[in-house]
């Protein structure tokens, strides 16, 4: 029995330098707190920050490009992508690792007792090897499917990281646009108030109606209403952006007064190779070669495949002879193998692979012509809203002028001067100012959607 003890001490001395390695870090953690993986470092540099980020310096904006980075540095969704992409880099091994030997150990103990006999004791320890031969390619294709779903996870995290960049850009401008719609409601409510003293100084004098002070009250009271609107609005839109920045959603991130502002119009004659540097394109670019290699893999199934194998194995009651290499026994085996019969299912799984092949086919051609689509639609958006702002500020202006004058015309007494006119100058003004900074922000929201089109900026390669 003290053999057998120093036996199992021995073998799971072995076992565990082993396997020391391999469990590294398998440890279920109970936080969390999430450490930026290494990975991001190859996918946050060169030209793929340029892919991701780098297209924010055509808004001019230091504030939105701080914030970008800090979401991409703290979002706690892009931090589940990227373990994710390790997890898939792994696959890569285990793809490869088929295509090697595989070498396993085993001991064992074993001891009888009969009345009429002795006890007896065996000793017995194994080592086993085996490899399959790669006769025609199977795993090696399998292995270049495995390689091509990292690639495909590895175009999707940078998908994942100019998505965020986007949204979080839009998110800023969203901000903005709330914070200056509620500037123009604070306006409107100082407006109406200072306009209500005068309609009721002058419904006094007779010159005006008792509905004029009626109307001139329900205005202040619908400015107060409005402006607590606009207040819950600027609220979310914090919110909205704090998500992003994986901060706690208090709105409490501080705003600007000033919305980015965009450089010249989009340069004329864009390659349309630009849009190569899609992730989504080089995701399903990356699927389609996968599932042609799974294809082949499953048709090669069909074929015969060629295992070697062999081993050393040792029995004794002695301890010592069990581990004594002239008393161990060799073993060398080679085995041919091929299905004749299994209901159909490799055919079956062979035309499945085939099909699924076809289908990734149709889904990269249906992805491209989205991608053209998409760039199609923002450039000709691009193009009408700037005409519509030039419009618009036309419109504002004027709208801001009548205001003037209607309450000039009022406040003088002339002659003519109604009060419902003025009512209207206001309600023209107010909705103008806010088309207007809707605008605004449409026309920057639409240039962001531009550069998620074309995967980037107007320059960087693929």
């Amino acid at each position: 029995m003290r053999d057998f003890i120093n036996l199992t001490l021995v073998t799971a001395a072995i076992f565990g330098l082993v396997s020391c390695e391999a469990m590294k870090g398998t440890r279920a953690v109970s936080t969390t707190r999430v450490s930026s993986p290494k990975i991001w470092t190859a996918v946050s540099s060169g030209r793929n920050a340029q892919i991701s980020s780098g297209w924010l310096r055509e808004f001019r904006d230091p504030r939105m490009g701080k914030l970008v980075n800090e979401a991409l540095a703290h979002n706690q969704n892009l931090q589940s992508i990227a373990h994710r992409l390790r997890a898939a880099k792994e696959g890569t091994i285990i793809g490869k690792a088929a295509r090697l030997p595989s070498l396993n150990a085993s001991t064992s103990y074993r001891r009888s007792d009969e009345k009429s006999e002795p006890s007896t004791e065996n000793y017995s320890v194994s080592l086993n090897a085996g490899w399959e031969a790669d006769l025609w390619g199977r795993l090696r294709n399998q292995e270049l499917a495995a390689r091509a779903d990292y690639a495909a996870t590895l175009a999707d995290f940078r998908g994942a990281r100019l998505s965020l960049a986007a949204n979080t850009a839009k998110a800023w401008c969203n901000l903005v646009t709330a914070e200056q719609q509620l500037a123009l409601a604070e306006k409107t409510v100082e407006s109406y108030k200072t306009a209500l003293p005068v309609v009721e100084r002058r419904y006094r004098a007779n010159t005006l109606r008792a509905v004029d002070v009626q109307f001139a009250r329900n205005n202040v009271a619908s400015a107060e209403r409005s402006l607590r609107v606009r207040r819950l609005n600027r609220d979310n839109a914090a919110r909205a952006l704090e998500i992003f920045l994986g901060r706690y959603p208090s709105a409490s991130v501080a705003s600007s007064n000033d919305l980015p502002t965009l450089s010249d119009n989009v340069p004329a004659g864009l390659p349309s190779e630009l849009l190569s540097r899609r992730p989504d394109l080089q995701a399903a670019a990356a699927d389609l070669y996968a599932s042609a290699q799974r294809a082949e893999a499953s048709r090669k199934d069909l074929l015969p495949n060629l295992r070697l194998t062999g081993g050393a194995s040792n029995g004794a009651d002695n301890i010592r002879r069990a581990f004594d290499p002239n008393f161990l026994l060799y073993t060398i085996a080679s085995s041919l193998s091929q299905t004749i019969y299994q209901g159909g299912a490799p055919s079956a799984r062979a035309r499945a692979a085939l099909e699924q092949n076809r289908a990734e086919i149709y889904d990269y051609s249906r992805i491209a012509l989205l991608a053209f689509r998409e760039v199609e639609s923002a450039l000709a958006a691009d193009l009408s809203l700037a005409e519509q702002q030039v419009f618009l500020e036309q419109e504002v202006q004027q709208t801001r002028l009548a205001e003037k004058r209607a309450l000039s015309d009022i406040t003088l007494g002339i002659d003519g001067a109604s009060f419902l006119e003025y009512l209207e100058a206001q309600r023209r003004s107010e909705n103008a100012g806010i088309s207007l900074i809707r605008l605004k922000n449409d026309r920057l929201q639409n240039r962001i959607d531009l550069h998620l089109a074309l995967g980037g900026d107007y320059q960087t390669t693929p």
